[in-house]
């Protein structure tokens, strides 16, 4: 294991674990309803009055997290002598990889919400739009089945591209692509 892949994981662990010891969570007021409107986020073992762990949204944070020590991983690992000689590895497939992390960190810093008033038990819920999850969402609630659905497209959409690019083994190389793969290979030689 290399120096930086050590760094990723050991990143991925505190975050992990800062995930865990401040929960996001769920206000709920007799007020309104008992309908849990997002609070933000506290120290687990503070005992907040009136407040629930908000579950979904907490997987999905650590889901976020795992696929990112996943990205790193594949990312920063070390690639075998041969493919270092051939290409230096495929550059597509690693900005594909790169905008997928990307993606996640930004779904779950802007998750979807809908408004208190607008909350029901409707099979497809309301949406009120994008709002930063440290911002003033007191009287909102993650909408956390459209969450769910992002992470997954993203997911999706991601090895889709990230399989479309990679490399050809030389059985599904055309010729046009052998011959300029025979091309590079003289051409290192001669130097």
């Amino acid at each position: 294991m290399n120096k930086p892949l050590r760094f990723a994981l050991l990143f991925a662990a505190a975050n992990l674990l800062l995930a865990l010891l401040f929960p996001p969570y769920d206000y709920v007021s007799m007020l309104i309803g008992n309908i849990p409107t997002f609070d933000g986020f506290y120290f687990v073992f503070a005992g907040e009055p009136h407040r629930v762990v908000n579950t979904s949204f907490l997987a999905l944070e650590i889901i976020g997290i795992l696929i990112n020590a996943c990205i790193a991983i594949l990312l920063l690992r070390n690639a075998p002598a041969r493919q270092l000689r051939q290409s230096g590895g495929n550059r597509k497939q690693r900005l594909v990889l790169g905008v997928v992390a990307i993606n996640l960190i930004l779904i779950l810093l802007f998750p979807p919400f809908e408004y208190f008033a607008a909350i029901s038990k409707a099979a497809l819920p309301t949406f009120e739009g994008f709002y930063f999850v440290f911002g003033h969402n007191e009287m909102r609630q993650i909408v956390t089945s459209i969450l769910y659905i992002e992470v997954a497209l993203v997911i999706i959409n991601g090895a889709l591209l990230w399989l479309l690019f990679q490399d050809k083994t030389p059985e599904e190389a055309s010729a046009e692509h052998v011959r300029a793969l025979a091309q590079r290979v003289r051409a290192a030689q001669k130097k």
